[in-house]
C-alpha cells in the first residue's frame, strides 16, 4: 500500500468516478485503475462496486476512504510544515465577513511586519463553513464569529475583540425620532447587511431571532457594509451597524441611531485555531499576538473608513 494509490483512492471515493479522479491527478484511467487494483489486492476487499449513476463503496471501501482522507491531509500538513522550517511560513487565515471588512486586514498586516517572512492568504467565509474548514485542515485559524466544533474536533477559541452594534437609519426613515422600538415595530422593515447577513452564531444573529425584528426574507446582503450604509443613508432601510463604523455619520446627522429594544448589541469576535494539539506554530502565533497591546494598536490607529475596506492581503469568496 503506497501513499500514491490512497490519494487516487480517496479521490475516486471523493469524486465517484475513476476518470474524474484520473482527470483531477493530471494521469491517465489506466493508471488510477492499476493503483485501485493493486490496493483490493493488497486488502483483500472490491472497495467498490460500479452503477448505474457511478460507484457504491463497500464496507471496507468506506472505512479506506475515510482513513485515506486523513492520511493525505496529514501528508499535506506535514509537506507545509517541513517548508515553512526551512523558508517562508504560510499561514491560511479565514474570516468571517464583517471582521475581513473592518478587521482582518489590519491585524494580519501588524502581524507580518512583527514576524517577517511569514505569507498569509485571507479568505472570506461564512461562520457555518469555519469550523469545517479548520477540521478539513483547508485554513489554519478562523477569525471573527466563533465556529461550533464539528463532531469529534476540538477547537481553541480565544477572544479578541469586543464590539457594539446599533440599530441606524436615514434621518429621513419613518421610525426615525421614535423615542422607543420594539421588535415588532421592526418587522415587515427592509434590513441592509453585509454579504453573510446576520452571520449565524454572532450576538447579532441572537438578537434579531429572539426579538423577531429581522425575518430572513425582509434582509438584503449587500457586497459590503459599506455598500448596506451607503443605502441606509439614503432612507431605504435599517442596518445594524458596528458602532466605531457609524459614530461619524451619526455625528454629522447622516444617520439617526434608533432606540430598539436590546439594543446596543454586544458581541465578541475570536481567534479559533485546531484543538488537541493539531494548530499550526504559525497560527499559534497570530492567536497570541491579537491579545496583545500591539493588535490593539494597530486596530486603534486606523483611520475611520468610509469606503470598503481594502485588505493589504489576497480576498476570494468562500464556497
Amino acid at each position: 500500500m503506497t501513499f500514491t494509490q490512497l490519494r487516487t483512492f480517496a479521490l475516486v471515493a471523493e469524486l465517484g468516478s475513476l476518470r474524474a479522479a484520473a482527470s483531477a491527478l493530471g494521469v491517465s484511467e489506466p493508471a488510477v485503475s492499476a493503483s485501485i487494483a493493486a490496493l483490493r489486492s493488497d486488502l483483500g476487499d472490491p472497495l467498490f462496486r460500479r452503477t448505474a449513476s457511478g460507484i457504491a463503496l463497500t464496507p471496507g471501501g468506506r472505512a479506506l476512504a475515510g482513513r485515506a482522507r486523513e492520511l493525505v491531509r496529514l501528508a499535506e500538513r506535514t509537506r507545509r510544515e517541513v517548508a515553512s522550517a526551512t523558508s517562508t511560513a504560510r499561514l491560511r487565515v479565514l474570516a468571517t465577513a464583517a471582521c475581513a471588512e473592518y478587521v482582518a486586514g489590519d491585524v494580519v498586516t501588524a502581524f507580518t511586519r512583527r514576524v517577517p517572512g511569514t505569507s498569509v492568504e485571507l479568505v472570506v467565509g461564512s461562520s457555518d463553513c469555519a469550523a469545517s474548514a479548520l477540521a478539513e485542515d483547508d485554513a489554519d485559524i478562523a477569525l471573527g464569529v466563533r465556529p461550533l466544533p464539528s463532531p469529534g474536533r476540538e477547537l481553541d477559541s480565544v477572544p479578541f475583540l469586543r464590539y457594539q452594534r446599533v440599530l441606524v437609519a436615514g434621518p429621513g426613515h419613518p421610525l426615525a425620532g421614535r423615542r422607543s422600538l420594539r421588535g415588532t415595530d421592526l418587522a415587515g422593515e427592509r434590513w441592509f447587511t453585509g454579504p453573510a447577513g446576520l452571520e449565524t452564531g454572532s450576538e447579532e444573529h441572537r438578537w434579531a431571532q429572539a426579538s423577531g425584528a429581522a425575518a430572513a426574507a425582509d434582509v438584503t446582503p449587500m457586497d459590503s457594509e459599506a455598500d448596506a450604509l451607503t443605502a441606509v443613508r439614503s432612507g431605504d432601510g435599517l442596518l445594524l451597524a458596528l458602532e466605531h463604523a457609524v459614530c461619524g455619520d451619526l455625528r454629522r446627522g447622516a444617520l439617526v441611531r434608533l432606540p430598539a429594544a436590546g439594543t446596543p448589541v454586544t458581541g465578541m469576535w475570536w481567534a479559533t485555531v485546531p484543538g488537541a494539539g493539531r494548530a499550526a506554530p504559525a497560527a499559534r502565533a497570530l492567536q497570541r499576538f491579537l491579545t496583545t497591546p500591539d493588535a490593539t494598536t494597530a486596530l486603534l490607529a486606523r483611520p475611520e473608513r468610509p469606503a470598503r475596506a481594502r485588505p493589504t492581503v489576497r480576498v476570494e469568496l468562500w464556497s
